[in-house]
């Protein structure tokens, strides 16, 4: 960015500060831009929105608030409308859309936001509101039927991918992002289409585009929580999530062995399943790709040795833990 004053470029930084929101402080990583020759800072609306997004994920946090994510994907499960789904919770249409947008909703109206999370207790909402009569209003208690039976249908498979996935929660170990099984999917069957990467090395492109999203945004792409091993960032239980893919036919691995008598296992498309670009958005996609161009040349070792310089790594790799997704804002 130019500075106004100069013209000159100016320098990204990112420091500790403290930012306040309804009467609490919160701390942040704040960025802003800072010209050298007039010692003046200035920011631009997309980091304007990354330092509030850390500040609102910490709030959502401590109060267990619905994240934008969660709010929009318990509308869609009933396949309503925003000014529809306002209508059934009775807030002001407005309000609900800007809670979708990113607005923090108050205590009150984010518990009747969660609880129609619950197919039943939103049953009782729609029959309490007057948002629906007649056949429209038949229409949507056979829809939500539907949705209970399908839930209880679904209920093993579910409970294996919240497992695997480690959490259900949104915390600063999932970038502040809703656990999200497809996404990650979706993540793993880009890198393998476009690169047939072994293990280890897709390991590392899951944790840069997970990290490096992270750290343009605030939040994560699939919301999965990372390790510090001794071959670098690692997904929490990725060999059990991927033995899940393959056995599902999301991907094919195929096991290699080496003059040494080390044993590979690399990945590729399975015929059955391809990558599906609707499932994430175009920034998140943009960031896939980035990674992808990244480290296209890099074999295995380079790529270890690279994720071994990383923070989030080094500060971690002697008791092995979760890496926190505010390493993100330094990755190389």
């Amino acid at each position: 960015m130019q500075s106004p004053i100069t013209g000159k470029e100016m320098v990204l930084i990112k420091e500790r500060s403290k930012l306040s929101f309804r009467k609490e402080e919160f701390e942040v990583v704040y960025h802003n831009y800072k010209c050298e020759d007039s010692g003046e800072s200035f920011t631009t609306n997309e980091i304007d929105e990354l330092n509030l997004n850390q500040v609102y994920n910490q709030y959502r946090v401590k109060y267990k608030l619905p994240f934008p994510v969660e709010i929009k994907q318990i509308r869609e499960k009933y396949g309503l409308s925003a000014s529809k789904m306002a209508e059934v919770l009775g807030f002001g249409v407005n309000s609900y859309r800007n809670y979708e947008s990113g607005e923090v909703p108050s205590l009150s109206n984010a518990r009747l936001i969660q609880l129609a999370n619950d197919p039943k207790e939103f049953k009782r909402l729609v029959n309490y509101s007057s948002a629906f009569e007649g056949k429209t209003l038949e229409n949507i208690l056979k829809k939500i039927e539907a949705i209970i039976k399908e839930e209880v249908t679904n209920l093993f498979n579910t409970q294996i991918e919240n497992y695997l996935l480690g959490t259900c929660s949104p915390n600063s170990f999932t970038g502040y992002s809703v656990p999200n099984f497809d996404k990650f999917t979706e993540m793993v069957l880009f890198f393998t289409e476009k690169m047939q990467p072994w293990k280890t090395m897709i390991n590392k492109l899951l944790f840069y585009a997970d990290f490096g999203m992270y750290g343009k945004t605030g939040y994560s792409i699939s919301g999965i929580q990372y390790r510090a091993i001794d071959l670098g960032p690692v997904p929490v239980n990725f060999q059990g999530i991927f033995e899940y893919l393959a056995k599902n036919d999301d991907i094919d691995i195929y096991n290699t062995t080496f003059p040494n008598g080390g044993i590979g296992e690399q990945f590729k498309p399975n015929p059955k399943r391809s990558f599906n670009s609707e499932k994430v958005t175009a920034e998140e996609l943009k960031v896939l790709e980035e990674v992808a161009a990244r480290f296209k040349n890099y074999n295995t070792d380079r790529i270890i040795n690279y994720s071994h310089k990383e923070k989030g790594w080094v500060h971690n790799i002697n008791e092995k833990r979760l890496i926190d997704y505010n390493y993100g804002f330094e990755l190389q």
